[in-house]
């Protein structure tokens, strides 16, 4: 398990399955697997050539494209940490971010995103853009060091690699920096594989932003280790316009997303409703609480399982899921069951409390963050008694599965029980 790295996933995948689609970009450019490791390794020798060594932080911010998919990569691959970052964030935004995360470069698109550009200059942080060439099938940087062809081949990868750096939402608090390892990253990717059966027969559209750990380990990654394929919609965003027929042009047999849009889809579906839909194995849902009613509709319009999940920035994604049909229930109003680590439910004192009792989801395994960047009391709340607290409320029912009731600083403990308004999760 040490030593367990992402791109030796993302290896064994373009070697096993290399004729086989990895990556499309909507009507425009398929890459097979094999494809998109060669462009992603001669990426990666570029950055090597324009000075980026191990454990630097590389920021990038662009719509869900190629050329974020394979710099993504390609940072990864060269022992750098990638950063995505929102490219609509607001110049404030990214000064904060790409000084907090202590940023050695930026990279963006051919068409700069000026916030990030006025950030990135006050701040004295290079920066290049990235563009790929339909025809050659390879990425160019707008710099001016000499390319070392190759220079990657001698890079091996370490499970300790810190390879993406994030941050919080922030809701309650400033943003925390979120550290994420390769090994963290590979754990993520081969429990989400492992839970949806992924294999190179599945295909999915991205409707989701690859800055968000949501859309970025479930949606992307989890596919390519899996030898499956993705899609990218044209515009480099999710359309409502353009989604059904993408998921029918590329034969998708799955899709994951937030409420929000799974309600525009279903919004979308009684006023314009699509000549055919393509048979799916289950259509996924997590980030936010999904409604069982959106839930039911769903699944009558689409005729494929809903399954609800729960992940955090710090687990790397994935926590708990609503199982496949043939492994078992998915129940409405639950988050599932635990996928490849350890959860638990305590007290304020640390003690696992009973099947159905109310207290703090905690959880442990290898895909969980080692600890918060530089914030030794923020890790201090969050490790205790051996676990990573998330601050969630919920309890365990008799089959395991769990159900979140609140967060903690929504609760009142009176007497160590855990007493709840009413609140929207």
């Amino acid at each position: 398990m040490e030593s367990l790295t992402l791109t030796a996933l993302l290896n064994k995948s373009a070697k096993d399955f290399p004729y086989r689609r990895a990556i499309s970009l909507s009507g425009r450019l398929d890459l097979t697997h094999a494809q998109l490791q060669q462009i992603v390794d001669h990426a990666a020798s570029l950055l090597i050539s324009a000075g980026i060594n191990p454990g630097d932080v590389v920021a990038l911010t662009f719509p869900n494209t190629i050329e974020f998919v394979v710099m993504f990569l390609a940072v990864i691959r060269c022992r750098a940490t990638a950063a995505p970052l929102n490219q609509a964030y607001t110049a404030e935004e990214f000064e904060f971010y790409l000084s907090d995360s202590e940023s050695k470069l930026l990279i963006m698109p051919q068409e700069p995103i000026l916030p990030a550009l006025t950030a990135a200059s006050k701040l004295k942080i290079p920066h290049v853009t990235s563009t790929l060439d339909f025809q050659s099938k390879r990425v160019t940087l707008s710099t001016e060091s000499e390319s070392v062809p190759d220079a990657v081949d001698d890079v091996v990868n370490d499970s300790s690699d810190v390879a993406l750096f994030l941050h919080t939402s922030g809701t309650t608090s400033r943003p925390k920096g979120v550290p994420l390892t390769q090994l963290n990253l590979a754990s993520s990717v081969l429990n989400i594989k492992s839970v949806y059966k992924l294999t190179e027969s599945d295909s999915t559209v991205l409707v989701l932003p690859l800055f968000h750990v949501h859309g970025l380990l479930a949606g992307l990654l989890s596919s390519l280790v899996a030898g499956a394929a993705v899609a990218l919609p044209a515009a480099g965003r999710f359309s409502a316009s353009t989604f059904w027929k993408d998921m029918v042009s590329y034969n998708a047999t799955w899709y994951t997303a937030v409420p929000t849009i799974h309600q525009i889809i279903l919004d979308r579906h009684v006023s314009k409703p699509e000549p055919a839909y393509p048979k799916l194995r289950f259509i996924r849902s997590c980030s936010a609480s999904l409604a069982p009613v959106i839930m039911e509709r769903l699944e009558e319009a689409f005729g494929a399982p809903v399954l609800e999940a729960y992940a955090m920035t710090e687990a790397a994604h994935l926590m708990a899921s609503n199982p496949l049909p043939e492994d078992g229930p998915h129940k409405p109003g639950s988050v599932g069951r635990p996928i490849g680590q350890e959860m638990a439910i305590l007290n304020e004192n640390g003690v696992v409390q009973p099947v159905g009792v109310s207290g703090e989801v905690c959880i442990r395994g290898p895909n969980v963050t080692k600890g918060y960047k530089n914030n030794p009391e923020g890790n201090k709340a969050a490790f205790q008694f051996g676990w990573f607290h998330t601050g969630d409320v919920g309890f365990l029912d008799e089959d395991g599965y769990l159900h979140l009731v609140g967060r903690i600083k929504e609760l009142i403990n009176r007497g160590g029980m855990y007493a709840h308004f009413s609140f929207a999760l």
